[in-house]
């Protein structure tokens, strides 16, 4: 595998597009309606997200956001590794990255909403080995037992 190299993206570059529709197609398929948070890309830049692709060459292998939810406040949106990339520390890169990112901004908090499924278990868990510990709700967000909701100070 080539390095990898985590930069920031537009939702229409080569390949993120499509990283993006495999992540959003995914999670509705995990999630009913009222439960599936995910963004499309123009919700996704509507937010004001800030959005990155780790690359290996040319081939995208994963991609993530942050974005603004307050005064030194910041979510992560659309952590998503290509299935052929996971357990290579892809997802663990960019979520660092992103924290960087965060920092830069201003960002003192960081907050998510991942799923509470068996199918989001390794996300829960890069999460938490990361200094993330789950929470009550926040923003627009409600109690769903479909999800579970994670902070943590930077």
């Amino acid at each position: 595998m080539d390095a990898l190299n985590i930069s920031r993206a537009a939702p229409t570059d080569a390949g993120v597009q499509d990283v993006l529709e495999a992540h959003h197609a995914l999670m509705r398929s995990q999630s009913p309606a009222e439960s599936c948070h995910v963004l499309d890309p123009t919700e996704l830049t509507a937010a004001g997200a800030v959005l990155f692709a780790a690359r290996s060459g040319s081939t995208v292998l994963g991609v993530g956001a942050i974005a603004p939810i307050g005064p030194g406040r910041a979510e992560l949106k659309s952590m998503h590794t290509t299935a052929a990339a996971r357990g290579r520390g892809v997802g663990r890169a960019i979520l660092s990255r992103l924290m960087e990112e965060a920092r830069v901004q201003g960002v003192t908090t960081i907050w998510l909403e991942t799923g509470s499924a068996p199918e989001f278990a390794a996300a829960r868990r890069l999460y938490m080995a990361e200094g993330f510990t789950e929470c009550p709700p926040f923003g627009s967000y409600v109690s769903d037992p479909l999800s579970v909701f994670m902070t943590r100070s930077l």
